[in-house]
């Protein structure tokens, strides 16, 4: 048997985003600049994904602009912002758990002069809002917050947040990474106070490849990727036809049965986090299984280390994670285990577990009695 449960890292196309992907790639295979019959079938596909999209956010078609995925829409979010609005300040404010598509080039725009506050969370990956409010200055030109943490599901209350911001300072923007949000959640900007939203089309069982940033049409961003002036010349470069029709398609599908994939993936993940508690030296990390985001689990099994149980489960057929897939191969540890301040040796036993909507019982029982027979024999193996 097999039991993918590594969702976050990515997910297994819809067969009808692998149809649509492959059509665009072999009939409708026109340049969308192209101003032929082909070109113009090409472009529809474009349009109809905007489309698609906005309407699941409640916002214009013209404020979604595709990119080459999540990384490359927050760090256009950042970078393009901060470039856009540092005549008004040069300070932001982010949280200690981003993942490093956010971390990464605020680092960066540290290095150029800009100045990052850092806001703290506490054990549970709550964030500190009293904090966050007494931070926000007039020389405070955006804040950027993960809707919910890949490693370990919690939740930030975005709209909260967003209000807060704009209350503060009317001038700050809000950038909201929600590329493990999206398509878990009914995510609406324009209510929530959203400047800029990230999102990433493997997550949602769409294409590796794109993604999209929206960006509210008052809100001043400066392009990064200059040439040709696609897309009203915010982001140029010849549109990824296949990966847009096929991340239109799987943004349209997962919400037409959203309420129902979140609740079978919350069940499940309930399910599990009961069972675990019933072994010995396991611990949840992040918030109560209750609180947190409905597909993500992370566990601390004392003892063992997180790439020993990961390869042992691996040969077993069953696939999770021991952190962000972007980062497994760094050594440090966890920087959003860390930002909860738990120790090095938690940290270092800890694996995510990610499920989906075609997530079944079977797959999680049966990593449940692979644990159960593992568990003591690793240990064991440890204390030699």
């Amino acid at each position: 048997m097999e039991a993918y449960l590594d969702n976050s890292a990515t997910t297994r196309c819809y067969e009808e985003v692998a149809e649509i992907v492959a059509k665009t790639m072999i009939e409708d295979y026109g340049n969308p600049s192209a101003m032929h019959l082909k070109g113009v079938e090409a472009e529809n596909y474009v349009k109809e994904s905007a489309k698609a999209i906005a309407k699941t956010l409640k916002v214009q078609d013209k404020e979604i602009y595709f990119t080459s995925g999540g990384t490359e829409s927050d760090n256009w979010a950042l970078i393009g912002s901060a470039l856009a609005n540092h005549r008004q300040g040069k300070h932001m404010i982010t949280t200690p758990f981003e993942h490093s598509a956010v971390s990464a080039p605020l680092a960066w725009l540290q290095e150029q002069g800009f100045e990052i506050t850092v806001i703290p969370v506490d054990e549970q990956g709550n964030l500190d809002l009293k904090k966050l409010e007494e931070a926000i200055r007039e020389d405070t030109i955006l804040v950027s917050t993960m809707f919910v943490n890949n490693e370990m599901g919690a939740v930030v209350p975005v709209e909260e947040v967003g209000k807060i911001v704009h209350e503060k300072n009317p001038k700050a923007l809000y950038h909201v990474d929600a590329i493990q949000a999206y398509g878990k959640y009914k995510i609406y900007p324009k209510k929530m106070g959203i400047d800029l939203l990230a999102v990433s089309g493997h997550k949602i069982h769409g294409p590796k490849g794109v993604g999209f940033l929206y960006i509210n049409e008052k809100a001043k961003v400066q392009p990064l990727i200059l040439g040709g002036g696609q897309q009203k010349g915010m982001r140029s470069g010849t549109d990824n036809v296949p990966g847009i029709a096929g991340l239109g398609a799987a943004a349209k599908m997962i919400y037409e049965n959203l309420d129902k994939n979140v609740e079978h993936m919350r069940e499940l993940k309930l399910y599990f986090a009961k069972e675990l508690e019933k072994l010995e030296q396991v611990e949840i990390n992040g918030p109560d299984p209750e609180k947190g985001a409905p597909h993500i689990l992370n566990v601390s099994f004392w003892g063992v280390r997180s790439e020993v149980l990961l390869h042992s489960l691996e040969d077993l057929g069953i696939y999770v994670s021991a952190g962000s897939a972007c980062s497994s191969h760094k050594r440090a540890g966890s920087a959003s285990l860390g930002a909860l301040g738990l120790s090095q040796e938690r940290k270092e036993s800890a694996i995510r577990f990610s499920f989906c909507e075609t997530t079944t019982k079977e797959e999680v029982d049966y990593t449940l009695e692979a644990l159960k027979k593992l568990l003591p024999m690793l240990r064991r193996y440890a204390r030699k």
